[in-house]
């Protein structure tokens, strides 16, 4: 009897340490699927930041000649990343959104009007963090028209300096993997027509 007591404690120890060790294997799987994951939005990131800053000059008819590169690039503007941007922003929290005149839009891309209370957009198509000034010039604003508050976007990340002052002006910072996020739900939720334009 003792001895059939034993086996069966040995069996579940050895059961027990399978079970263990195949969640352990699941566990790491999990973790490299969400490292890929981020390095797949960072990748995306980095992407949005050439293609809308893509190398460029102005011809002699004053017509933006884009430099070659291959035919399957898109090859867009800054400002074509304000409507971008405004689409997938509307998209992920409703509302309507206005972009603004490109000129004399006093740092303000975009205007948000969601549940009768006006928020403040500025876009980045930057390469490296984004520090506290972008932010200062949105709060200026917000304050100026009186709106309730705003958005700092980027295809890059935000300086420590930056995400303080933000945290304490309530300015929403949004870094370019946050918008890879929101463009990737913007996808699922239908936002490309069925000609593959973005809508």
């Amino acid at each position: 009897m003792t001895t059939l007591i034993i086996l069966q404690l040995i069996l579940i120890g050895v059961l027990m340490w399978f079970l263990r060790k195949e969640q352990q294997e699941k566990d790491a799987v999990v973790a490299r699927k969400i490292e890929k994951g981020e390095e797949l939005m960072k990748t995306m990131a980095m992407g949005l930041s050439y293609r809308f800053n893509y190398p460029r000059k102005i011809n002699d008819e004053d017509e933006i000649e884009f430099e070659k590169g291959s035919d399957i690039f898109l090859k867009q503007t800054p400002l074509e990343f304000e409507d971008f941007v405004a689409k997938i922003i509307k998209q992920k929290l409703g509302g309507n959104i206005y972009t603004t005149p490109q000129s004399d839009d006093h740092g303000i891309d975009f205007e948000h009007h969601l549940n009768n209370e006006l928020y403040l957009g500025q876009v980045n198509v930057f390469k490296e963090n984004v520090g506290p000034k972008p932010i200062a010039v949105l709060h200026s604003n917000v304050v100026k028209a009186g709106a309730k508050g705003g958005y700092v976007i980027t295809t890059s990340g935000f300086t420590q300096a930056a995400r303080n002052y933000a945290k304490e002006l309530d300015i929403q910072l949004i870094d370019g993997i946050e918008l890879v996020s929101y463009w990737l739900e913007s996808m699922d939720a239908k936002v490309y027509e069925p000609n593959g334009e973005f809508a």
